[in-house]
Parts: structure tokens; C-alpha cells; sequence
């Protein structure tokens, strides 16, 4: 379940932005921010889970459209910006909605793709069991207690103890070097 903006046929409020300003219906100063605000608490409230995806998408969209608000409702600061330099604070907005459109309808083709999967049917590949084999289901400690079982049998003399020799790169030159010259081939 997922959370609607109740203003027309939008779904959302990135889709409703995008529609809005690709559309230039609605002015930013327009953008109703409290009426969104409230729809989206009586539908937490409904919801009585909060649902942290969801609050967070809503929460980055109403904090930037609040920034942006503000930006244009504030003169602008001569020492930040020269006049040919300002920047208009909703082109980051307008991007994101861009890219967001992008992804609304990469996820539409793969939901399409999807649908088309669902229409298909695969026949399984018969798992064959040779009549010697015999399969059970252990856990990681059933398969520790079964080794330690077999390690018992096994005899101590069997045993051996690794030892690590210690030595550097010269000394390992030295030994190639000196192997080559003793030896007119060396297989690898």
C-alpha cells in the first residue's frame, strides 16, 4: 500500500510534481504543501504503521519544495550570487523529477516484462536419484558432529604437523638462480 496525494488522478508526490510542472499548470508559489501535509497524516494515521520508505520519500519531497518556497520568497543574497550567475532553485527539483520519470518508466517496462513472464510455463527438469545414492536434509552441526565422529577413528599417528619454513624473496632468487645454472631444463 502506498501514499496518494487525493488532488485529481496523480499517484504520489513526485508524480503529481513532475505532471504539475512539466505541464505548467501549477506555480511553484502554488504548490499546496499544507493541504498535502495534512492528506498525508490523516493517511498515517489510517494506516496506524509507519511505513519508513514512504515517510521518507515524503518527507525529501515537502522539505525541498519548502526550500525552494523559501529561496523565491527570500530576496536573493547580492554577496552569494552575481545576477548572471543566480540559479533558479527548482531546476534541482525539475531534475530529480526527471530522473524520477525515468525510473517510473523503466519500472513500467520491467512490470510489463513481468506480466509476459507470468504468461509462461517452463517445464521442470526431472531430478533423477541413482538407485544407490540416498539423500537426506543435515544441518551445518550435523555435518560438524559426523566429522568429528570420523576424526576420532582415524588413527594419531596419521597425523602430521605442517611446518612453516621462513624465507625471503632474495633468498628464493638466489635458489632459482643457482637452479638454473646447475640444471640445462627445467620442466614447469
Amino acid at each position: 500500500m502506498s501514499y496518494k496525494v487525493k488532488l485529481d488522478v496523480f499517484e504520489g508526490p513526485l508524480d503529481l510534481l513532475l505532471y504539475l510542472i512539466k505541464k505548467n499548470e501549477i506555480d511553484i508559489y502554488d504548490i499546496p504543501i499544507a493541504a498535502i501535509t495534512e492528506q498525508y497524516l490523516e493517511y498515517l494515521e489510517l494506516m496506524r504503521m509507519l511505513d519508513l520508505n514512504i515517510a521518507g520519500e515524503f518527507l525529501v519531497i515537502a522539505a525541498t519544495l519548502i526550500h525552494i518556497k523559501s529561496k523565491m520568497l527570500l530576496p536573493p543574497d547580492e554577496k552569494e550570487l552575481l545576477p548572471e550567475e543566480e540559479e533558479d532553485p527548482r531546476e534541482e527539483l525539475v531534475r530529480r523529477l526527471v530522473e524520477y520519470k525515468k525510473f517510473k518508466e523503466v519500472a513500467g517496462i520491467l512490470q510489463g516484462l513481468e506480466g509476459q513472464r507470468k504468461k509462461m510455463f517452463t517445464r521442470d527438469i526431472p531430478f533423477e536419484v541413482e538407485p544407490g545414492e540416498v539423500f537426506f536434509e543435515a544441518s551445518l552441526f550435523d555435518l560438524i558432529a559426523a566429522f568429528t565422529r570420523v576424526l576420532k577413528d582415524v588413527p594419531k599417528e596419521m597425523f602430521q604437523e605442517i611446518i612453516k619454513d621462513e624465507f625471503t624473496v632474495e633468498q628464493k632468487v638466489h635458489d632459482l638462480l643457482h637452479m638454473l645454472v646447475v640444471t640445462p631444463v627445467i620442466c614447469l
